[in-house]
């Protein structure tokens, strides 16, 4: 899998562009704030439907446009497909596949599946929980389009129990038999999104475990070892996939914190709650690894998914925004070394020192709002 061509109207920082690619390495370089990452987020976004930099698609709209467009030309075993996206803030957002509109945009999630590491990936180490859980919900979307579903019937649900159970706390006396029964139905359906939510988890932590141990101990081998668990707010149970077991015990949980929610007018049981724990040798990484550790940490969760994404059939495109700058010459070399078989690597750098040499293909320069090929 790779992608051809990427055409951009009204993104960010680019009134238009226009960029071919090849299989194998495509650098962007050039001096910090002339849209070179822009570019690389733009493949992103058509593959993940949202941004590694933005919480929110405004401002991947330009200054004073009204919607932007992104168009891109992929290419999966020797068949070609052309996916467009048209962002249109505070509106709902439309999606075309080979010039045909699609009922809904999340229809095209999977057509093209991509890895982008970023200076941001830093908050998977350090920053809080939710980080990581957005890591590993993104990673079951790419894998599975339909969780993309799964997660929205979550949110959901959490938004409706979360607004009954802030409006009986407002109300600062117990709640009439109405409201429980409410309760009771909005606990039912957390149970069961949370259960398919949940279980996918726990899925995907176990297949990831080894691959992120592998990929930490290739770039930082003189490094402890690392680990990763996964902490559920379901309390001190043993947890297995099975889906109906999940939801029994959920339902569990939530009868026991029934009193402290309706006291704070929140939930407190469910994924929403849960945590992605990293280890670096004992101690947990985030507040004990070093920052070259929690680079490479941060590397070997994104170098994991790729080997997991690899394993289900198709290379994805890895995209690795201004990364190189951040390593020393050891894992920048080793990094290289890992990369280099992708069916298609992007690279973003500063300056073309920045690019190892193990790394050689395709290279645009960009300054001044122009991408010129090499």
């Amino acid at each position: 899998m790779h992608v051809a061509h990427l055409s951009l109207q009204d993104f960010r920082s680019y009134a238009t562009a226009e960029v071919a690619f090849e299989r194998g390495v495509t650098a962007f370089v050039g001096p910090n704030g002339q849209g070179k990452t822009n570019l690389v987020e733009a493949v992103g976004y058509v593959a993940a439907q949202g941004s590694h930099r933005a919480s929110t698609d405004a401002p991947l709209v330009r200054h004073g446009a009204p919607r932007a467009i992104v168009r891109a030309g992929v290419v999966k075993d020797d068949r070609r497909a052309l996916i467009e996206l048209e962002i249109n803030p505070g509106k709902a957002n439309r999606a075309r596949l080979n010039r045909s509109p699609v009922p809904r945009p999340r229809e095209i999630l999977g057509m093209l599946r991509t890895v982008l590491f970023a200076p941001e990936d830093l908050a998977l180490v350090k920053g809080d929980p939710g980080e990581r859980r957005r890591f590993m919900d993104e990673l079951l979307t790419i894998r599975a389009p339909r969780f993309a579903g799964v997660r929205a019937d979550y949110d959901r649900v959490l938004k409706q129990r979360n607004a009954l159970l802030k409006s009986a706390a407002a109300h600062r006396r117990s709640p009439g038999p109405e409201v429980l029964a409410t309760l009771d139905v909005w606990d039912s359906h957390l149970a069961r999104t949370g259960s398919e939510l949940l279980a996918a988890r726990l899925d995907l932590v176990a297949a990831l475990r080894p691959l992120v141990a592998r990929a930490y101990a290739s770039l930082a081998p003189s490094s402890d070892a690392v680990d990763l668990t996964y902490k559920s707010s379901l309390g001190d149970v043993e947890l297995s996939t099975d889906r109906a077991q999940l939801a029994e015990q959920m339902l569990k949980a939530v009868a026991e914190h029934r009193k402290q929610e309706l006291e704070r007018g929140v939930s407190l049981v469910g994924p929403h709650r849960d945590e992605l724990v990293l280890r670096l040798g004992e101690l947990p990484a985030r507040g004990y690894a070093s920052h070259g550790e929690s680079w490479s940490f941060a590397l070997g969760l994104r170098l994991a998914a790729f080997d997991l994404l690899r394993a289900d059939g198709d290379d994805p495109v890895l995209i690795l925004d201004d990364v190189f700058a951040e390593l020393d010459a050891g894992r920048r070399s080793r990094l290289a070394e890992l990369v280099a078989p992708a069916e298609q690597v992007l690279i973003t750098a500063a300056v073309p020192a920045d690019v190892p040499v193990e790394l050689t293909g395709g290279s645009y320069t960009v300054a001044d709002g122009q991408v010129v090929r090499d």
